[in-house]
């Protein structure tokens, strides 16, 4: 009966073990699909930017550019018919506010989504966003975004690897910066009246604190919501699950670097 019971023991410890690593290795496939989905919008974001961008600027004095009054432009550049149509009217609304819409679809509807649709839908909410922030190429100089993407691209994969690697609880930390997150909302809306350089600068700044520290929590989150999901989930529902927390972590990575921008972005003349 001993030898029994103790044979028991170790097979029940062997097949502990075994689900364990089951779970892990899903865990694992699962966080790399994150990362891959997110990777291609962040792709597709800086391509349709940049596409955007060269289809709205030319150089002044071409057939199709277009005088512009009361708006700054770099030196040698003027805008197309297209860009002061995306640009300057109400056009720009519409690009503006078409990726929030999309945010809202994929909140109340990503349950019935089939996974395909899903995907294409998190692929035009990225271009979407490329499209609007093609700007901020009217703005910086092109070496500055680039160093502000690497450096904004290392701070995320270190604060997300630390998100999946701690051990610590980050369920407080989240609750603080989601306050922080709806004040940061305020002040921004604030600001906008105001127009006040030293409150930009600190919105920048606590801006760049929220999204470094939200990074961390959503990788955490987004790992333990994949072992809860085991529990009679499908395959489509965790494929649905990995698109939705590839929009989370694409959020935190273009407000990082948006943020970061604001402080190391060298404006063109």
């Amino acid at each position: 009966m001993s030898n029994y019971g103790n044979q028991q023991s170790r097979f029940g410890s062997t097949g502990a073990r075994v689900n364990a690593q089951v779970i892990d290795q899903g865990l694992r496939s699962y966080m790399l699909s994150i990362y891959n989905y997110m990777a291609v919008g962040v792709f597709l974001t800086g391509l349709a930017a940049l596409l955007v961008y060269n289809l709205a600027v030319t150089v002044p004095g071409a057939e199709n550019a277009v005088q512009i009054v009361g708006l700054r432009l770099p030196h040698g550049v003027a805008l197309t018919a297209f860009g002061q149509a995306i640009y300057l009217s109400p056009l720009k609304y519409v690009l503006m506010f078409s990726p929030l819409a999309i945010v809202f679809l994929f909140s109340f509807q990503i349950n019935r989504m089939a996974v395909s649709t899903a995907q294409i839908v998190f692929w035009v909410y990225a271009a979407l966003v490329g499209a609007s922030l093609s700007v901020i190429l009217l703005i910086y100089t092109a070496q500055s975004i680039t160093q502000t993407f690497f450096i904004s691209a290392a701070a995320f994969a270190g604060l997300s690897l630390y998100g999946y690697t701690t051990r610590r609880s980050l369920s407080a930390m989240g609750s603080f910066l989601m306050m922080g997150l709806i004040g940061l909302l305020i002040s921004m809306v604030v600001n906008i009246f105001l127009q006040s350089s030293a409150m930009q600068f600190a919105i920048s700044a606590i801006g760049v604190l929220i999204f470094a520290g939200l990074t961390a929590y959503d990788t955490q989150k987004l790992k333990e919501q994949y072992v809860y999901a085991l529990n009679g989930a499908d395959d489509a529902a965790i494929g649905r699950s990995a698109i939705m927390g590839a929009l989370t972590l694409y959020l935190d990575f273009i407000n990082i670097f948006l943020f970061l921008l604001r402080f190391m972005g060298q404006q063109r003349n």
